[in-house]
């Protein structure tokens, strides 16, 4: 199964935080403006998580708690799941609504965490 310790979701945040590097990342930052962070779990919701900072204030991505004040959405995931709707194969809402997804703080802010933000896997 490889190595267990590293998520699939790290290294689509990697790729993220590259993304945001770009002009077309940059249009994301200066459209939302908003900071997230994500918490991923291995398995199970709430056990073992890693938790990411998606800044889209600055156009970052690290891992780590947000540690100026309080994000404007906290999104928890399983590792699986974050992937699909990262890569748009799971709807957000869907999501949400099968508990696959859960949200803390402003929901209009986590709205506008869409798949769009994510940089589009190149093709192999």
């Amino acid at each position: 199964m490889g190595s267990s310790d590293q998520l699939k979701s790290e290294s689509l945040l990697e790729l993220m935080k590259e993304h945001l590097t770009t002009d077309a990342g940059k249009q994301i930052t200066k459209k939302i403006g908003l900071v997230y962070q994500i918490n991923i779990a291995p398995k199970k919701i709430g056990f073992d998580e890693v938790i990411f900072t998606v800044d889209l204030k600055k156009g970052e991505v690290k891992k780590g708690p947000y540690e100026a004040g309080k994000p404007d959405a906290t999104f928890s995931f399983k590792d699986d799941d974050f992937v699909k709707v990262a890569l748009g194969k799971m709807n957000p809402q869907v999501a949400f609504m099968r508990g696959a997804m859960k949200i803390k703080g402003s929901l209009s802010a986590a709205t506008k965490f869409t798949p769009d933000i994510f940089p589009k896997p190149a093709k192999m």
